[in-house]
Parts: structure tokens; C-alpha cells; sequence
């Protein structure tokens, strides 16, 4: 008797077509190789604060690890990779305040893995003691934030939303 090879030809045919087509399927995002930033949130707990803003970047190399010590990881402002700048409204101008210790932070790595490098997500930082500039002749304050990857790439500059003060 003679065995039909057919069907099973037809169906590994068929399961080959599949694995070649349904990752094309699976769409990833696309984001540009800069980092891209925006503000999400400014939340008060009494003498502290947290600043989240969202962000996306299309190669994935976000963070600093501790080892980043040598060029140009070692010097500012490249040291760190978060930078929050404090302003306060004067006269009814936005003016920065340079602060005896700026609010700049290092963010750790957060590369992923696998083919698709593209990131995207949410970072909040402490604002501690809140506010930052206590006794200030000024009651209203934002911060503006900008994020630096590993190749230098300098996101958009973003600001909170304008808090009065009590």
C-alpha cells in the first residue's frame, strides 16, 4: 500500500509560510536614535516632591552604568544624564535659578535586550527638600528637564506645569 505524502507536504509548506510571515506581523515602534521627552506628572508630599516625564528612544542606550567613569563619562556635565533645572516666575518672567547643588542625576542602564532595542517608558526623580528654594521671594515654580543618552544625544528640553507655592 502506498503512503500518501501529500497532505503532510502541504502542511509544512504551509507552517514554513507562517514562521516566515507572522513576524513580519509583529510591528515595532520607531523612534528616533535621540532621546524624546515629555512632561507627565509633578506630584507634592509636603517637603519632598516627584517629577516623572516619559520618554522614547530608538537605540536603546539610556543610562549610565557605575563603571561609565572614563571620557567623556567623567566630567560635566556628562557625568550624568538627567538634568532638572529650577526656575521661578520674577516679574512675570520664567527665570532659572542656578541652585548651590543643581538637580542632576544619574539614571542607570536600561538597555534591553534582544533585536528590538527601542525604549520607551516613564523616569521620576525626588525632588528633596521641596521646594527646592525654601524662603524664596517668589511663589511660582517649574522645573525643566532634559535627558543626555550614552552617545550624547540630547533630548528635547520639557517643563513642568507652573506650581504656586504656600
Amino acid at each position: 500500500m502506498e503512503r500518501r505524502k501529500l497532505p503532510w507536504a502541504k502542511l509544512t509548506a504551509a507552517l514554513l509560510a507562517l514562521a516566515v510571515v507572522f513576524p513580519a506581523c509583529l510591528k515595532t515602534d520607531e523612534f528616533p536614535v535621540e532621546p524624546n521627552i515629555t512632561f507627565k506628572s509633578l506630584e507634592v508630599f509636603g517637603d519632598s516632591a516627584s517629577l516623572t516625564v516619559s520618554f522614547t528612544d530608538g537605540d536603546g542606550d539610556i543610562g549610565l552604568a557605575p563603571g561609565d567613569t572614563f571620557p567623556p563619562y567623567d566630567t560635566l556635565p556628562y557625568s550624568f544624564n538627567l538634568f532638572v533645572e529650577y526656575e521661578e516666575l520674577q516679574n512675570g518672567v520664567w527665570t532659572q535659578v542656578d541652585l548651590l547643588l543643581p538637580l542632576y542625576y544619574r539614571i542607570p542602564v536600561i538597555t534591553p535586550t534582544g533585536q528590538n532595542k527601542t525604549l520607551e517608558g516613564d523616569l521620576s526623580v525626588a525632588l528633596k527638600p521641596f521646594p527646592t528654594v525654601i524662603g524664596g521671594a517668589y511663589d511660582t515654580v517649574r522645573y525643566s528637564v532634559k535627558l543626555v543618552d550614552r552617545a550624547l544625544h540630547e533630548s528635547n528640553v520639557v517643563r513642568s506645569d507652573a506650581l504656586v507655592l504656600d
